[in-house]
């Protein structure tokens, strides 16, 4: 089992003068293989709380959960996958995407095997020799989540990958990510400031208040996607441009504007059916 919970979640950090309250009483599940998105204004918590899952930060109150045991660390069932690409830069693009594989004691041959999956999966191609200064921002972060799923990890944790990258080529990659969930399907958290990309890619959208960061509301965007059959649109514009994706995005601005409360948009969703 690889589902993530967060339960009674509280982080306080020490400050000169007392204590900060950072996230207060944050519950929510991501199921097995889904796919969930985190959204809300700087400073609500949203990075604290994955790197929480990730093992690297601690609640100062509740618990967290991978696979119904507290995380009390890192651990080879999560991957992270940050914005910055943090690729060896003296390390070719396979030698970088089969880093952890050798780390984790992988044989020579399947290690050579995984990797080059990974290199025609993520579309590189004839790049497997080149140094990661010799490759464009998109094609990094491709290697750096190539990197990631050749782990084999249960959970996959994602603050901001495409945060770094151009406006056309973070929408070709929001595309592959798609594309990848569906191939090769993993337990994600993943955090954006991007509203669009939030509803795009996520299975449901988790939205934060402010600081202390609490959970707004949570919307299930994936059955709308079922229902409208977005997957059936080739490319991102084309879902962009559906009906449901925009009143999903609309209702989320105004959850984050403080123009909708969440027990307005709970009501809406189920008298219209969506969301």
């Amino acid at each position: 089992m690889s589902e993530i919970r967060f339960e009674g979640v509280e982080r306080r950090f020490h400050r000169p003068g007392g204590n900060f309250l950072a996230l207060e009483n944050i519950c929510f599940e991501v199921a097995e293989r889904e796919f969930v998105a985190l959204v809300g204004p700087s400073g609500c918590g949203k990075t604290t709380l994955l790197r929480m899952a990730a093992g690297l930060d601690f609640p100062t109150g509740g618990r967290v959960l991978v696979g119904n045991r507290e995380v009390r660390g890192p651990g080879p069932d999560r991957a992270v996958v940050f914005q910055q690409f943090a690729l060896f830069p003296w390390k070719t693009i396979r030698q970088n995407i089969g880093f952890g594989l050798k780390c984790k004691g992988t044989p020579l041959t399947q290690r050579r095997e995984i990797i080059e999956h990974y290199v025609t999966l993520m579309g590189l191609q004839g790049h497997g020799d080149a140094y990661p200064h010799q490759l464009s921002g998109g094609m990094q972060q491709r290697v750096a989540i190539a990197r990631s799923y050749a782990l084999e990890p249960d959970v996959l944790l994602m603050d901001e990958p495409f945060g770094a990258l151009d406006a056309q080529t973070r929408v070709l990659m929001q595309e592959e990510l798609v594309r990848l969930a569906r191939d090769n399907p993993r337990t994600v958290l993943f955090i954006t400031h991007s509203v669009d990309e939030a509803v795009y890619l996520a299975d449901r959208v988790i939205v934060m208040t402010p600081r202390p960061g609490r959970i707004s509301a949570i919307i299930d965007i994936g059955l709308v996607r079922r229902t409208e059959r977005w997957i059936d649109c080739e490319h991102i514009e084309e879902v962009m441009a559906q009906k449901s994706f925009v009143h999903l995005r609309s209702r989320i601005w105004r959850l984050l504007r403080g123009l909708e409360s969440s027990g307005e948009t709970v009501g809406r969703a189920m008298e219209t059916g969506v969301g």
